[in-house]
């Protein structure tokens, strides 16, 4: 079943519209907090067409997830007590309790690389609302994690052109059911 290619052909179209970097910058605030599309695919394609407007693209992007991370953040921070009694009631109060020590001792570490790597940014961000990691902190781990990933992947696509596109492309079905797999793998891991 296909259904990443399509959504990544309508986010291609979307990327050489006028409005190109307004909807950059909101597909990244959606991505950081609910949205499943990665802003890259609207980065990549923008960076490719204007090599020298790359790095303030990925400046962007940037602070747009660092926005959408806070939105997750929110999301989490404030929803979490809604649902805190249900988790303890099903029996997972002790897993509770050693995320929340696991998390208080790594948590900043955890959102910096969570930040660069292609893991879903949104589940951390949510994830450290819930936990009430400080604001601050994650706030830089996020913006330095997100900003390192960006800035790499727009000076790539700048540099390197066509044929970077061309492979996000081509692999597009599978990275995104990638994706769905690593979900019900962290999932099955939490649960």
């Amino acid at each position: 079943m296909r259904i990443f290619g399509p959504l990544y052909d309508w986010v291609m179209r979307m990327s050489a519209h006028p409005r190109a970097p307004w909807y950059l910058g909101g597909l990244t605030v959606a991505e950081s907090s609910f949205f499943p599309i990665p802003p890259d695919v609207m980065l990549i394609p923008m960076s490719v067409a204007r090599p020298k407007r790359a790095l303030w693209l990925a400046l962007l992007t940037t602070v747009c997830s660092v926005v959408g991370g806070v939105i997750g953040y929110l999301i989490g921070y404030f929803a979490f007590e809604a649902v805190r009694p249900m988790i303890e009631a099903a029996g997972y109060g002790e897993h509770l309790v050693r995320a929340e020590l696991w998390y208080a001792e790594w948590g900043v570490w955890v959102v910096f690389l969570a930040g660069f790597s292609p893991i879903p940014y949104k589940i951390f961000t949510v994830t450290s609302g819930a936990l009430a990691l400080a604001l601050g902190p994650f706030v830089l781990a996020s913006f330095v994690g997100r900003g390192a990933r960006f800035f790499l992947v727009a000076w790539l696509a700048g540099r390197f052109g066509p044929v970077v596109e061309q492979k996000l492309r081509q692999h597009m079905e599978i990275a995104g059911w990638l994706t769905v797999l690593l979900f019900v793998v962290i999932y099955l891991m939490v649960r």
